[in-house]
């Protein structure tokens, strides 16, 4: 690992521990779990390294591979405000860990992501590898349910990005050749392995080589419209609203918003389109998973990838591409954006048979469309794997 050498490097010693948690991919139940809904999600087996030592004085100094700067600063004195760097999310984590548990002992850490930023929720990796590492320093053993909160937590309250559970939950609660499905209104979920008749797969991962910040999208903007258009139509049965920020999709039964979707405005529309019809991809598609059906699993993925475009309204010229591209590729069972949307990357579920055909010629076709991105495009082959568990701090 880089993060450890990089670590003997500045620190003239080894690390006392290195912690790990790994990257994730969502097949189906894009852009719903804000909303309360059902989805799935499988963790990878490439994620955020942190390698660390405690440090007696309660200060944490942090240095990153992917990121300039060395940012430092006390367990106890951690600024209210967010400081618009790649360290936000760490101390957001930080200010959550201690409102229920008390810090005395900070950490000197290197932190490694193992993949191009962007679609595979690595600042929700980051965060709970950091956590981590300040459990394990101050002795605490915080519940699988705990570290989710305090990862979303960090995003939601510091950060400022309004995420649901899913990619906290997939980072945590995954396990190796099983896809998770998750009910993100209860957090009661399922592990559904891999049928024993289940034809061969990997995940791909297709980098467009573009890159912007998640706040700075529109992925805020699409959760308003969504509980906007809840509390709407809410209203129209007469039904108690409640506060707009605290309503959601998964309050409305879908032939409510059948009855009344004429009275809404289009783009809402689409946006409640786009739940309910994602909502039964998920179940679908668990369904599918569970009988080991890859196919019909596939098209359903295909199906939520355009939902995404045309009722989210997500994709820029470059995802669209590398999306269309993927449809009509031979040895791709499915795929979609992976994350906001906005930026980043493609995933796919491929036959591992036809994985040299099909790296080249989605990188063929996405590179005659846009030149310019030769030498940022990329691309990773991955297999599915555990995520962060309390026991392995």
């Amino acid at each position: 690992m880089n993060c450890v050498k990089e670590f003997e490097n500045i620190y003239k010693k080894e690390p006392e521990g290195v912690t790990f948690c790994s990257y994730r991919v969502c097949p189906l139940g894009a852009h719903i779990d804000h909303q309360l809904g059902k989805v799935t999600g499988l963790a990878i087996d490439k994620g955020v390294y942190i390698a660390y030592t405690p440090t007696n004085n309660g200060i944490v100094e942090l240095s990153s591979l992917q990121f300039e700067g060395r940012i430092q600063f006390h367990l106890h004195f951690v600024s209210k405000e967010k400081q618009c760097d790649w360290a936000d999310y760490l101390r957001g984590a930080t200010i959550a860990l201690s409102k229920k548990y008390h810090l005395n002992v900070g950490v000197h850490a290197v932190i490694e992501g193992t993949l191009p930023i962007g679609g595979l929720s690595s600042s929700a990796a980051v965060t709970i590898a950091f956590i981590t590492a300040l459990c394990k320093v101050n002795n605490i053993m915080p519940t699988n349910q705990e570290l989710i909160a305090l990862a979303m937590e960090a995003e939601n309250r510091y950060v400022g990005v309004s995420c649901g559970k899913l990619d906290q939950s997939c980072e945590i609660l995954s396990k190796k050749d099983h896809l998770l499905y998750l009910d993100t209104l209860d957090d009661t979920y399922e592990l559904i392995p891999t049928h024993k008749d289940m034809k061969p797969y990997k995940l791909a991962i297709f980098f467009s080589g573009l890159e912007r910040s998640l706040v700075g999208s529109k992925y805020n903007s699409r959760i308003d419209e969504c509980r906007s258009t809840a509390y709407a139509l809410k209203s129209f049965i007469g039904e108690e609203c409640g506060k707009v920020s605290e309503t959601q999709l998964r309050d409305v039964p879908r032939e409510v918003f059948d009855k009344y979707k004429n009275k809404l405005p289009e783009v809402w529309v689409k946006r409640a389109e786009h739940y309910y019809s994602e909502y039964d991809r998920v179940e679908a598609g668990a369904e599918a998973w569970r009988r080991g059906d890859l196919e019909a699993f596939g098209k359903l993925c295909f199906e939520s990838g355009y939902s995404s475009i045309y009722n989210w309204e997500t994709g820029c010229p470059e995802l669209i591409e590398l999306y269309n591209i993927l449809t009509k590729t031979d040895g791709v069972y499915g795929g979609r954006f992976s994350g906001a949307g906005f930026k980043g990357c493609s995933m796919a579920i491929i036959d591992p048979s036809m994985e040299e055909y099909v790296i080249k010629t989605v990188s063929d076709k996405y590179l005659k469309a846009f030149p310019h991105l030769k030498g940022k495009y990329s691309f990773s082959i991955c297999e599915s794997a555990d995520g962060v568990s309390i026991g392995k701090i």
